[in-house]
Formats: structure tokens, C-alpha cells, sequence
């Protein structure tokens, strides 16, 4: 019995969801830069694992009770929460981190074959 109340102890699940909205999309962008600059299994399994609580928990929520998925606007509302929490908060930023560290890879290996004097000036014959 948690707060005067028995079933609230589902609410300790809860408390990663409102933290994932100020942070997930930090932590997302920096697994996106860490699977960019170490490929390998390890950082991408990370990248699943450590979103999965506060999504999961949050899809439940969002799609549970089955019986309001008769209430009209229902479907718009899931739509909505997929595009906003699972894909701007969770997948943007990862693609985003992702992108740009490999963007920066590439420019810099370019960068570093074109001059050897690190000015980015050509050698010349």
C-alpha cells in the first residue's frame, strides 16, 4: 500500500516516462553519435535497450484500456503519440546524433586526405 492507495504501485513505472521527455532526446543523440563512431553490436543493442522501458510503459498506457479505442478520435491520438514521443523524442534525435557524427567522420577523413599539413590546403607536385 503505496500513498493510502493499493494499486498505485504501477505509478513507480510511470516516473520513467516523464523523465524520457526532458532527456531522451539527449541520451538518444548521444547512442546515435556512440553506434556512429563504434560500430558493433554493443552500442546499437544499447540503443534498443535503453529507450525501452519509458516507451513501452508509455505504449501501454497510450493503447490501453481496449475498450477506448471505440472513442472517436482514439486512433488520431495514438497516431500523434507515435509521432511525437516515439519518433521525436526517441528515434529523431538518434538519427539525427547518428548523422552528423558520421557527416563529421566523413568531412575530416576528407579533409585529412586532401592536405597532409592539416590546413586543409592540397600538397602540390
Amino acid at each position: 500500500m503505496m500513498f493510502g492507495y493499493g494499486d498505485e504501485w504501477w505509478m513507480l513505472l510511470v516516473v520513467p516516462v516523464f523523465l524520457w521527455i526532458p532527456s531522451g532526446p539527449l541520451v538518444m543523440a548521444g547512442m546515435g553519435v556512440w553506434c556512429a563512431l563504434r560500430p558493433g553490436r554493443w552500442p546499437r543493442l544499447w540503443s534498443v535497450l535503453l529507450p525501452l522501458l519509458p516507451v513501452a510503459v508509455s505504449a501501454i498506457l497510450v493503447t490501453l484500456p481496449m475498450d477506448s479505442w471505440g472513442r472517436p478520435g482514439h486512433t488520431r491520438d495514438v497516431v500523434h503519440y507515435v509521432l511525437g514521443y516515439i519518433g521525436g523524442l526517441t528515434v529523431l534525435p538518434w538519427l539525427l546524433g547518428h548523422g552528423i557524427a558520421r557527416l563529421t567522420r566523413a568531412v575530416r577523413a576528407r579533409r585529412d586526405r586532401a592536405g597532409s599539413d592539416r590546413t586543409g590546403a592540397p600538397d602540390l607536385p
